[in-house]
């Protein structure tokens, strides 16, 4: 049922033909990413602040003991195509360059708030990468928040989980539009 809502919401602001009339969703999408990045990083930060941290080591899951060693490369590939995977922002920067007029002052402050933006979404990611490791060790779960190892409060977790949903609304149509208009 979630994704048939997903859907036609997608649906309805799919029908919007000017993207600048969505500048309130795409101002939603990105509160809504930093609620849930910061919810995230509350949420590691409570046990490493609290004494309990994960067993970690210099060089990452011992081989042998948990994994094989090809168990252990896969598992660095896959973390760096994550990595990549969450930094799908060149496509949405080719579609924003090409929008831009050709004066200097202009260019000059896109190029700016894309560099702050960039940052800002680095900062992040580092600070959820790290704490979460800080948290569990070698046991931190793929999935920041729905295999976090939290099951309490509830509601925090809901609550985020529903920030990705609605950020995922947004970050939808920042990707489809132009395709939507190219078609047209």
């Amino acid at each position: 049922p979630y994704m048939a809502v997903f859907g036609i919401i997608q649906i309805f602001f799919s029908q919007i033909p000017n993207f600048h009339k969505l500048s309130f969703l795409s101002l939603m999408a990105a509160v809504m990413s930093f609620a849930y990045a910061s919810i995230g990083i509350a949420l590691a930060i409570a046990p490493v602040a609290g004494g309990k941290v994960g067993k970690t080591n210099m060089t990452g899951t011992v081989v042998g003991v948990d994994v094989t060693a090809a168990q252990k490369i896969w598992r660095s590939f896959q973390a760096v195509g994550d990595i990549a995977f969450a930094y799908a922002y060149a496509t949405v920067l080719i579609e924003i360059q090409d929008t831009l007029r050709s004066s200097p002052a202009e260019n000059k402050a896109m190029k700016r708030a894309s560099f702050v933006g960039v940052s800002t979404t680095t900062f992040f990611y580092i600070l959820c990468g790290c704490l979460g490791y800080a948290a569990f060790g070698n046991k931190a779960p793929g999935d920041f928040l729905t295999d976090f190892g939290f099951y309490e409060p509830f509601w925090l977790i809901d609550f985020a989980n529903a920030c990705i949903a609605v950020h995922l609304i947004g970050a939808y149509q920042v990707f489809a539009q132009p395709i939507f208009q190219f078609v047209e």
